[in-house]
């Protein structure tokens, strides 16, 4: 009994110093101090977004990812070449972003013609601008592309839904670039359930389908990440089981700190490090705190919506002026009813949380930028160096660092890849 007791405590004490050599100290350095701290780690990783919704803005014909926009100014949009460049982003996963619709052949068409454009987007950005930017399907193109002192354009493609039901459809898209699938979006689709549908009532639940399951071993096959953010919990722990690559999440959060079902509770976050993966922060401020009630902009949010759909579809409105001005009247609300904002430090506050659960090899950053994300003290990419001092701020190492913002994500991405090439 006295030796299994003394075992007992010696593995204890072992789990706290290993718990305790992944903590990170605070240190006491002023902002400019810090701020000169951040550059120079900047300078030597390799920083990684793995999703924005921007490509949406570049199908438009007003609108150039070229040129510098200033922040803040209705439709700057919160990221373009310049303004990465000045926040010291390196790569981006530019998310071809398709609102859930109708499942029909003709619906499916439609979502088909909208990621086309998308992708036709981003290759028009690095065919125009080939001295700031250039495509990347791999991490060894992100590393040379950051040599070259030029951004690394990845892609992503956030709802399964212009897959439609046609997986020849997903080889196509693999050969245009796309390195992950999210498979859903805020509704259920053929794939799998969502965390947020409000059309599904208790017991209805699917999680992911027999098709779903012919989609996640394409993606493996094709060497695309699997992205689990927006899924339901059900839906999450059947991918689990069914891919044989690790989990990704491009865009989530943790549920312990703002219980949103957006979020990936603690067992899914450690069943996510466990099969290698990764969980890239959002800086959405649902998914980072709790929302304190806002009536006013409540009920004109709900008007907004009954008459133009759902806030977060607006952006893929077909009809340019039909879309400028739901933009518009959505602007207006939010600025006349404000909420309290998520900061740089709930953003890290989750990354803490995942570095103490699970240790730093799992968490990284998908900022969800021009698709709802900004916090404060990071409200577009040119304020992404602000990050990078709230981690040195907390003692994090540079090695901890080099991970999250890219080298946990680009590890991921490779392993991905690796799977796909190996003999079967």
């Amino acid at each position: 009994m006295k030796r299994t007791s003394a075992l007992i405590f010696l593995l204890g004490l072992v789990a706290l110093i290993s718990a305790a050599a992944c903590a990170p100290s605070a240190v006491n350095l002023d902002d400019k101090s810090l701020e000169a701290r951040a550059w120079a780690v900047q300078a030597k990783v390799l920083s990684v977004d793995t999703h924005c919704d921007t490509a949406m803005m570049m199908t438009r014909s007003t609108w150039d990812v070229g040129e510098r926009h200033e922040p803040g100014k209705p439709g700057s949009g919160l990221i373009d070449l310049p303004r990465m460049k000045e926040g010291g982003l390196d790569a981006l996963f530019f998310g071809c972003f398709v609102g859930q619709g109708p499942l029909t052949p003709e619906g499916y068409a439609k979502a088909k013609e909208r990621v086309l454009a998308m992708l036709d987007a981003v290759d028009r950005m690095c065919q125009k601008y080939p001295n700031l930017v250039g495509p990347a399907r791999t991490p060894a193109d992100a590393y040379r592309l950051k040599a070259e002192g030029k951004r690394a354009a990845f892609i992503g493609m956030e709802n399964g839904y212009p897959v439609g039901k046609d997986l020849a459809l997903l080889d196509l898209y693999a050969k245009r670039g796309v390195r992950y699938l999210t498979l859903v979006h805020t509704s259920d689709n053929d794939i799998c359930d969502s965390s947020t549908d409000r059309q599904r009532k208790p017991g209805q639940e699917r999680g992911l389908t027999a098709f779903g399951r012919e989609v996640v071993a394409a993606c493996n096959r094709l060497g695309i990440m699997v992205d689990v953010s927006h899924m339901s919990d059900r839906s999450f722990y059947d991918v689990l089981k069914a891919s044989q690559a690790p989990m990704f999440a491009s865009h989530s959060c943790c549920r312990a700190l703002c219980d949103n079902p957006r979020n990936l509770t603690d067992d899914m976050i450690r069943a996510l490090a466990k099969s290698g993966g990764v969980l890239q922060m959002c800086f959405l401020s649902d998914y980072l705190k709790a929302p304190i009630a806002n009536p006013e902009q409540e009920k004109a949010l709900k008007e907004l919506e009954a008459k133009y759909g759902p806030r977060r579809n607006v952006p893929s409105i077909a009809d340019e002026a039909l879309r400028a001005k739901a933009q518009q009247e959505f602007r207006a609300v939010m600025q006349k009813y404000p909420a309290p904002r998520a900061t740089v430090k709930d953003v890290v506050d989750h990354i803490d949380h995942i570095v103490k659960l699970v240790g730093d090899d799992y968490a990284g950053i998908g900022t969800d930028f021009d698709g709802g994300g900004g916090v404060t003290g990071c409200s577009d990419v040119s304020q992404m160096f602000h990050v990078t001092m709230e981690m040195l701020r907390r003692g994090y190492s540079e090695k901890t660092i080099r991970k999250i913002w890219g080298g946990n994500a680009m590890r991921v991405l490779q392993k991905t890849i690796d799977l796909a090439a190996a003999p079967k």
